[in-house]
């Protein structure tokens, strides 16, 4: 008797908790490198809006500058974004390795991971790739990383790369925890959430992000990803087909993330902003 009603006040203890601890929520912004526009508005979202943590491509053009905005903003969280994609039409990367089977024709990286039929014959999928190359090229950007950027302390993978097999994922696993970097979501509790309602447009965006932190539930820790950068220029000339207003969409994750009325709402509701580093405190 005593037992059960031990088990019945922890277990009330635990909801209370649950019911009274805040929603957590982690705001992570991709591809950092990819562009000067993209990693200038990185740094904005974090030091004036609610970025917690950004993802670094190492192959990119503008890794280096990445890494000096990094060094110049210590406190935000960095993950490493595996990448084994180059899509933009006007600007490519290549692998960091010799990794013949992960190259095209003029030594990039392929433009996509699974076919599409805006890219005959151009994704990675469609090719006899190897393991051991995609060994090599992940372990090639952790090390850059972590040489670069010592604080780096986590994984992610672009455009699905980490997990386009088992194998793979496997992987990508395995050098995870080998380099000290392996922060598993999942096995934390920690859940996805995307816009909630249409997001083309940058009114749409607001709309739909704020609908989305309406659903947040205390107790519950959630990550959102998206790719900042500003509407210039530069970004004008980055696209590819299917995906042609990239300076407009990004400048719109810019102006929710920086956005007063959502900062307030934010506060409002209680919800706390933390990194994937954070998750480690507990």
């Amino acid at each position: 008797m005593r037992y059960c009603l031990l088990v019945t006040l922890l277990c009330s203890t635990i909801v209370l908790y649950a019911q009274h601890s805040p929603a957590r929520l982690i705001v992570r912004g991709d591809d950092m490198g990819f562009s000067h526009s993209g990693n200038l508005a990185a740094v904005k979202t974090y030091k004036e809006g609610i970025v917690r943590s950004v993802e670094v491509l190492v192959p990119s053009p503008w890794f280096p500058e990445a890494v000096q905005l990094l060094k110049d903003n210590p406190g935000v969280d960095v993950g490493i974004h595996l990448t084994l994609t180059s899509e933009w039409d006007n600007v490519k990367w290549r692998p960091l390795s010799d990794c013949p089977s992960l190259k095209d024709d003029d030594g990039y990286f392929y433009p996509m991971i699974w076919p599409n039929k805006d890219y005959p014959n151009r994704a990675l999928l469609q090719h006899k790739w190897k393991i051991e190359d995609v060994e090599k090229e992940f372990r090639a950007q952790i090390e850059l990383a972590l040489k670069k950027i010592p604080r780096i302390s986590h994984v992610s993978g672009h455009m699905g790369c980490t997990h386009l097999n088992e194998e793979v994922a496997a992987l990508t696993k395995r050098l995870a925890k080998e380099y000290n970097i392996d922060i598993d979501l999942p096995a934390r509790g920690v859940k996805s959430v995307s816009y909630k309602g249409a997001s083309k447009t940058p009114a749409g965006k607001k709309k739909a992000f704020i609908a989305m932190l309406q659903t947040l539930e205390a107790g519950n820790t959630y990550l959102f990803v998206d790719h900042p950068a500003f509407d210039t220029p530069e970004m004008r000339a980055i696209h590819h087909i299917g995906y042609e207003d990239v300076a407009m969409d990004r400048q719109g994750v810019v102006d929710i993330w920086t956005d007063a009325e959502i900062m307030a709402l934010i506060k409002k509701k209680n919800i706390q902003l933390i990194s994937y580093k954070d998750l480690l405190a507990e």
